[in-house]
């Protein structure tokens, strides 16, 4: 069979709305794979001098920025969610219950998840939104525990994965189905032609990372492309609950979100980043490539 991509219904409402859900796009038998890959690797990896690395996408400048963070480009590594501890700092859930997310090189690094991600069909997408040279440069999963799962407040991708200009877009594939009550995705439709990246997250000469503001004439990934800049319009979320096996692609400028999981079940997902590998990727992004680079898409034969 061959591999087509995207449709051009597809392709419209992408364009539209800087977002897209397919249903369907793994089979449930896939899915059940890496669900029990998952929990294997969460039951399975030891804590025993593991530095309780919490997980946070930044309160104001704070972001994580420790050495197992920022050695992470080429290895597997289980970061905590806050809620897991005591406030006196002592693990109060099981380990399997504890993780925040698994990263960020899952597809280097765990033969299932490379088989995954390195597919014709991933591919052929990346070439159907215009990439020329598509680069795999992370990949997680998000686990989203119950009843801890942190909320991750409005954001855009490019902030975190910045090429100049902005090329990052998000592959989110459902392991387990995602509701408004496990803190499914929401999305401003359109933001993405008219938020701009203003920041971008960097290694700090001091060590860890912090937030450093785009200089004028930085591309940002709205005017290159002609759109109109616009402030305050963060608000109308659209919320985006899908089944397990579906694939949401998210684009690098467009808000989203997601709430906190109060709920008693785990919303599992696997995702992984693209971005153009013909745009330059500098030495202050707090990811840095590992050696040989990062994995080329275009390396995955067609159908």
């Amino acid at each position: 069979m061959t591999i087509t991509g995207l449709t051009s219904e597809q392709l419209s409402f992408w364009e539209e709305n800087g977002y897209l859900i397919i249903p369907d796009a793994i089979s449930q038998e896939v899915v059940k794979e890496l669900v029990d890959e998952t929990a294997k690797l969460l039951n399975e990896f030891p804590l025993e001098g593991h530095p309780m690395t919490k997980f946070t996408t930044g309160d104001g400048d704070k972001h994580i920025g420790d050495d197992y963070f920022l050695n992470s480009n080429d290895k597997v590594r289980f970061f905590f969610e806050k809620g897991a501890f005591s406030s006196a700092g002592e693990l109060i859930k099981p380990k399997a219950k504890a993780i925040n997310k698994i990263g960020h090189a899952l597809h280097t690094n765990s033969p299932l998840f490379a088989k995954m991600t390195m597919t014709p069909l991933n591919r052929s997408i990346a070439k159907s939104l215009g990439f020329r040279d598509p680069n795999v440069m992370q990949s997680m999963i998000i686990c989203k525990q119950p009843e801890i799962g942190g909320a991750v407040l409005s954001h855009q991708d490019s902030t975190f994965l910045y090429t100049d200009p902005p090329s990052a877009i998000g592959f989110w594939y459902a392991l387990e189905d995602t509701t408004p009550e496990n803190g499914c995705l929401s999305f401003v439709p359109g933001s993405h032609k008219w938020a701009p990246i203003k920041k971008r997250l960097v290694r700090l000469p001091e060590g860890g990372t912090g937030f450093e503001d785009l200089k004028e004439g930085q591309a940002n990934g709205v005017r290159e492309k002609g759109g109109v800049e616009r402030e305050g319009e963060g608000d109308g979320f659209v919320l985006g609950p899908v089944k397990k096996g579906s694939l949401v692609l998210i684009h690098g400028n467009v808000l989203h979100q997601s709430e906190k999981n109060l709920s008693p079940n785990s919303r599992w997902i696997y995702t992984f980043h693209v971005i153009e590998g013909e745009y330059p990727y500098d030495e202050r992004n707090w990811l840095q490539p590992p050696e040989g680079g990062f994995s080329r898409l275009n390396d995955v034969e067609l159908a």
